[in-house]
């Protein structure tokens, strides 16, 4: 045997020892390791990681929660292009090889060899699929064995599609991003349907460095990686020539773009996205839950637009407080460098900061980062008298140049169509100049027949301060409280008629350092009013003698049995001006308790959650009135079992909706009567500006309190109550013209214009303990036949005074007419 053969038949010996060396090194590994791998059926049914998303009740989005971004897309709806693209980038050979490709190992493993570190990894896509849904990343041998025998166990189970499936709607493709979908809206603001060959290619070249090589942390690099991706796709034949040709002559357009919210209702989404939270915890954030909040998107969107346009509105009336920065002469001349100083500052609601540039006679030109020329005409600017106080300003301006100056960094008003993207090649646009408001407001609209939010919105901007008003601010209601005073004293044998004496009044207390002179608004005081009348001119001096006369202490255990807290609320006769603290949502929540006839009412925001598998986890109540809760709620509790039965037997496991009674907690005569009574002070009173909304239902009450601190306005029909807020964080003077019916009035008027639209006018139903009198309003006796001025009133019957002898044209005990009339009953007080 010659020498060559000898050494052929050893190495062929060696070669053969040495694969089942391997072999069975190999075997020991899938042996030992097997058993702890995890079962590709979870594959099946697995819950790709989705964030909450937040709808209004019109299915609106209005936020997006979550640490990642996903939305899972079915194979099917995938372009065919965008598939392809990932194949030529992560796995060209994918369709030919089962799970492991032995060209890619081998080439990493010489990569390996040559540099001593691991390069490129030789992964497939369903090695990737293997390491995404159950790996970690360390890149270690035994976690790549480990991969490898997964890649081969999927590869037996799940079809190429399924993988590809599951691949792209789990690689994480940068920016908080998972899956292609997710991408295609972060990157280019729309559906994977909608992206060109160019857009897919970037998308496809992604999972390499998602972080660092995307197209807005480095473009030059993501160009690179998308062009070179192209290049595999035309020589794949997946395109062709005149396709990649046009695709790589294609500049980088991504953008960053948020989730596409179809409603700004930030208050409203944290109240659900907090509520959510404490019922279903950390998962909420991940598995796709769904909330669908109360409020409808139209309503939500009048109160939200009321709301800031109110606030503007007070801001300009009290003068311009001047630029938010001045930058040196030189800054203006380099574009770019301007333009990315004034990315950096904050857009607030649909206002953007803008730099002025040049002055003229008429106008002053600025730019913003996304606009090269706007000017601001003097019409624009004829509202910013420089400020002074929170009472006086100074002259109107003459000239743009006694308002700004070049330099002077601004916010102005841009058509939202010219806002939301660059307009650079437009022609000049017009802004208006603008600041943004230091006064702060609230928001609450809610149905007074089960508690549901309609609206709510808890300051200007959420973006500037997530601090919710509407729910957290406990400020005094002022005059906005007197109806629960008039309630508590109608409850306790007063009537619209009766005279008190509003006159001034000296209260001298140990425990102050002064005595307590309480006045009227304007310091006037008119002698013997009725109670009609004092609500609907908020009479302080009217208010303090009615509630000493119904009993401090009485009044509040009556507030207390409202459903109201009075732990705030003083134990003194300051409480009959409202100086106790109540959130916007408290007093809107009383009012609507007014509005329904007198039943409890619970304020609720979430409609339903919907968990990950497309079941409803929780259900708003179901809401009945009851006058006598105990027996309905012993009718309830003998039914729930066969209720849960009943389900049982039918295999539904869901939980029944639950049932909330709305139990009576005010006499329904003594709400007719203040319901009445507050109708006046919009007809006649102090909230008569609601009278262009041109409806008769409509009742309510202002609320200013001392030195202007705060100021309200309350109102409702028998379909919505809402509350409005307005004031400084910090308290202040709003200024001594600044009141209620100034400054919170018109935003109530604003929302309710449009969430009034296609409600028919409705007034409570009379209750029969209802009688009428004519009487004379200047005494409170029965109206004499000769008596020109006698007027109907209201009596609860038991409190009514007597009536004319039968005949006499003084006496109605029938249920018509005479709401509006004012009155004196037979008995005077004080």
């Amino acid at each position: 045997m010659s020498r060559t053969l000898r050494y052929i038949r050893i190495l062929s010996w060696l070669f053969l020892a040495g694969g089942a060396g391997a072999a069975m090194v190999l075997a020991a590994f899938y042996l030992y390791l097997q058993p702890g791998l995890p079962s590709v059926d979870q594959l099946r049914d697995v819950n790709f990681q989705t964030p909450l998303k937040v709808y209004t009740r019109d299915s609106k989005l209005i936020a997006e929660f979550g640490e990642m971004r996903r939305t899972p897309r079915d194979l099917e709806a995938v372009p065919a292009h965008q598939v392809q693209a990932f194949l030529a980038a992560e796995d060209s050979r994918f369709h030919e090889h089962h799970g492991v490709d032995l060209r890619g190992l081998i080439r990493a493993a010489w990569e390996l060899a040559l540099t001593g570190s691991i390069q490129s990894g030789g992964s497939t896509i369903t090695m990737q699929v293997a390491k995404n849904f159950f790996l970690s990343r360390d890149q270690t041998f035994l976690r790549k064995f480990n991969e490898i025998l997964l890649a081969l166990q999927i590869e037996r189970e799940l079809s190429k599609d399924e993988i590809l499936e599951l691949y792209l709607n789990k690689i994480y493709l940068g920016n908080r991003s998972y899956g292609i979908e997710a991408a295609a809206q972060v990157y280019y603001g729309k559906p994977v349907t909608d992206l060109n060959l160019a857009e897919m290619a970037m998308i496809a070249g992604l999972p390499k460095a998602p972080s660092t090589a995307n197209p807005l942390a480095d473009p030059e690099r993501a160009l690179a990686r998308r062009d070179w991706i192209l290049s595999r796709m035309a020589s794949l034949g997946y395109i062709s020539g005149d396709e990649y040709r046009q695709a790589t002559s294609k500049g980088v357009n991504a953008r960053y773009h948020g989730p596409e919210l179809a409603l700004n209702a930030p208050y409203v989404a944290e109240m659900a996205r907090q509520q959510a939270l404490r019922q279903f915890g950390q998962q909420i954030y991940s598995e796709g839950f769904e909330i669908h909040t109360s409020v409808h998107s139209e309503k939500q969107e009048a109160a939200t637009r009321a709301l800031r346009q109110g606030l503007e509105a007070y801001d300009r009336r009290h003068g311009y407080r001047g630029p938010i920065d001045q930058w040196a002469p030189e800054m203006l001349n380099d574009r770019d460098a301007l333009s990315k100083r004034l990315e950096d500052l904050p857009r607030v609601n649909d206002l953007v900061p803008a730099a002025i540039v040049a002055l003229d006679d008429n106008t002053a030109t600025a730019v913003t980062a996304l606009h090269d020329r706007i000017t601001i005409p003097m019409r624009h600017m004829r509202w910013a008298r420089e400020y002074i106080n929170e009472n006086r300003t100074g002259p109107e301006p003459e000239s743009p140049q006694d308002v700004v100056a070049k330099g002077d960094v601004v916010y102005v008003r841009i058509p939202v169509q010219d806002v939301l993207g660059p307009e650079r090649e437009r022609d000049t646009l017009t802004a208006e100049l603008m600041q943004i408001p230091e006064i702060q407001g609230a928001i609450v609209s809610m149905s007074p027949d089960n508690g549901r939010i309609e609206a709510l919105s808890g300051g200007y901007s959420f973006s500037m301060s997530s601090y919710n008003r509407a729910t957290q601010a406990y400020r005094q209601p002022g005059s906005a409280f007197k109806p629960l005073i008039f309630l508590a004293a109608l409850e306790h044998g007063a009537t619209a008629a009766t005279t008190i004496n509003d006159a001034p009044i000296v209260f001298d207390d140990e425990d102050l350092e002064t005595a307590w002179r309480p006045e009227n608004v304007g310091g006037q005081f008119r002698g013997p009013t009725t109670l009609r009348q004092a609500l609907y001119q908020s009479r302080n001096l009217v208010a303090i003698r009615l509630l000493r006369q119904t009993g401090i202490r009485r009044t509040l255990n009556y507030i207390d049995s409202l459903g109201l807290d009075t732990s705030r609320l003083p134990d003194d006769l300051s409480l009959a001006l409202g100086s106790g603290p109540m959130t916007p949502m408290e007093m809107t929540r009383a009012y609507a308790m007014i509005a329904n006839g007198g039943y409890e009412v619970t304020p609720w925001v979430i409609e339903r959650i919907v968990g990950p598998e497309g079941k409803v986890r929780r259900e708003a109540p179901e809401t009945h009135r009851c006058n006598d809760c105990s027996e309905d709620q012993a009718v309830l509790d003998a039914a729930l079992p066969d209720l849960n039965r009943n389900n049982g037997n039918n295999g539904n496991t869901d939980p029944i909706r639950p049932v909330h009674t709305m139990e009576r907690v005010a006499d329904e005569e003594a709400i007719y009567i203040l319901q009445s009574m507050m109708r006046d002070v919009i007809q006649r009173g102090t909230g008569r500006a609601a009278r262009s909304l041109g409806r008769e239902d409509l009742a309510g009450k202002t609320g200013t309190t001392n030195d202007q601190l705060d100021t309200w306005f309350m109102g409702f029909n028998t379909g919505i109550a809402t509350g409005t807020w307005v004031g400084f964080d910090q308290p202040r003077s709003l200024g001594r013209r600044e009141f209620g019916s100034v400054t919170a009035l018109p935003i109530w008027k604003d929302y309710m214009e449009v969430a009034l639209r296609g409600m028919p006018g409705k007034l409570m139903e009379r209750p029969a303990g209802i009688v009428s009198r004519r009487i004379d309003p200047d005494t409170g006796e029965t109206a004499t036949t000769d008596n020109p001025d006698a007027r109907f009133e209201i009596f609860r019957s038991r409190y009514a005074p007597e009536a004319a002898s039968s005949g006499e044209p003084g006496s109605r005990d029938d249920s018509e007419g005479g709401e509006d009339g004012e009155s004196t009953p037979a008995q005077q007080l004080f």
